[in-house]
């Protein structure tokens, strides 16, 4: 159980602590003022359309879901994911995956490079802790593998780690450049006593321009690669698996990749997409990307935004500015600056959405500048007092910098709550 108290930010400072099973029994009203601004919420409508349009796409084309749980670090939300019908969970790092280890997940896939000796110990007790876990990560190099062979050595460790070939891209992050690089690589984990492979990882993220023909043609490039190593490492019984393991899909263009995700092999294939933000979504830059996989698929609706941050404003100094108690330290500005999207009065019954002057123009650590045009009509001036709910970009960096979020409904009454471990 989650013990939440005055220590974390958003919480009532004068209230006692609360086991977080018991946050959505207290009645409380963020329009009536019952919990401190500023504020990150989830809204409860939209995770659930959310995850079941994400299992729903990934259902109708034989793929699986392992999404990537570095975007919100909450084990509530793993559960959902699971419980809709996610393969497992994806990390970046040992710690995130000890997470979701000690909060029941079983299948995880590490999407990064995994050699440090504090990180390969950890690991390695975990699987011996939780032998029901079953985890792979990437390797990309003989130097990783020789390193993770020395560890082997120093420990006399009898662990085998079960791992996947990454290909990368030119001029972008880790992963193999060429499938020259890739074939050796696979030819020395079948001959490395502590590795198994059991497939190939990319990630098309960092191709994505909404621009639908580069697209579809990059990421068309990238799979065919992966197709490529994947059938000759099959054709060199180089994989140590009962299936070869595909995994793609970053939360951008995740529609392109899942095409290629099933190669035939004469062997049974898992095509896994690892789509991290689809839960949350977002007003501003995945908005933009869904809004073009909308249009390849010809589909009327998409994801919905369910994460926002709530602020007042706190100050009017000058004609056609007002600063908000948000800033930095409460939402993210590394992709685009929030957007206000509502607005209320303390102890409105709904919320009304802002006048399109308004924008979000800076941000400092604690305060966001609003400005809006001093010539509209009074009645679209923002005042003291004013509750303002905004829209943000990314997700993930805005996640790291709470401890908890209150989940929502519509009128933003507290339902839920959801702990955030980064």
């Amino acid at each position: 159980m989650t013990l939440i108290d005055a220590s974390f930010k958003g919480f009532p400072g004068h209230l006692a602590p609360l086991e977080m099973s018991q946050i959505g029994e207290q009645d409380w009203s963020l329009l009536k003022g019952h919990l401190p601004f500023p504020l990150a919420v989830l809204k409860q409508s939209a995770l659930t359309h959310n995850l079941a349009w994400m299992q729903d796409f990934c259902q109708t084309r034989g793929l699986d879901i392992a999404p990537h749980g570095k975007t919100t670090m909450s084990p509530e939300l793993y559960r959902l994911q699971l419980q809709a019908g996610a393969w497992g969970i994806s990390f970046a790092t040992v710690f995130q995956a000890s997470l979701g280890i000690r909060n029941g997940v079983e299948r995880i896939i590490i999407a990064n490079q995994v050699f440090q000796e504090a990180d390969l110990d950890t690991l390695s007790n975990l699987l011996r802790q939780h032998p029901a876990v079953k985890v792979h990560f990437l390797v990309d190099s003989q130097a990783h593998i020789d390193a993770i062979e020395r560890w082997r050595a120093s420990r006399a460790s009898e662990t085998v780690f079960t791992v996947l070939i990454e290909l990368g891209i030119d001029g972008k992050r880790t992963g193999c450049r060429d499938h020259a690089q890739a074939m050796a690589l696979a030819r020395s984990i079948k001959s490395t006593a502590g590795l198994r492979l059991s497939g190939i990882e990319c990630y098309e993220g960092s191709l994505a321009t909404c621009h639908h023909v580069h697209d579809q043609a990059a990421v068309a490039a990238l799979m065919s690669r992966v197709q490529r190593l994947a059938k000759e490492c099959e054709d060199e019984d180089l994989f140590e698996c009962d299936e070869v393991l595909l995994t793609a899909g970053g939360s951008a263009i995740f529609d392109l990749v899942a095409a290629h995700l099933k190669p035939l092999l004469s062997r049974p294939v898992r095509g896994v997409l690892r789509s991290g933000c689809y839960l949350t979504h977002d007003h501003v830059h995945y908005k933009q990307m869904l809004k073009c996989v909308g249009e390849r698929l010809q589909l009327t609706e998409t994801l919905k935004p369910a994460l926002e941050v709530i602020s007042c404003v706190q100050s009017c100094p000058e004609p056609g500015l007002a600063l908000l108690s948000m800033g930095k330290r409460d939402v993210s500005f590394d992709m685009d600056l929030p957007v206000p999207v509502w607005r209320a009065k303390l102890n409105d019954l709904a919320t009304q959405g802002v006048p399109g002057h308004w924008e979000i123009t800076a941000l400092n650590d604690q305060h966001a500048y609003l400005r809006f045009d001093a010539k509209a009509p009074v009645q679209e001036h923002p005042f003291v007092g004013l509750i303002v709910g905004s829209g943000i970009s990314h997700p993930c960096t805005t996640f790291d910098k709470w401890r908890w979020m209150p989940v929502v409904n519509n009128h933003y009454e507290v339902m839920d709550a959801v702990s955030i471990h980064f």
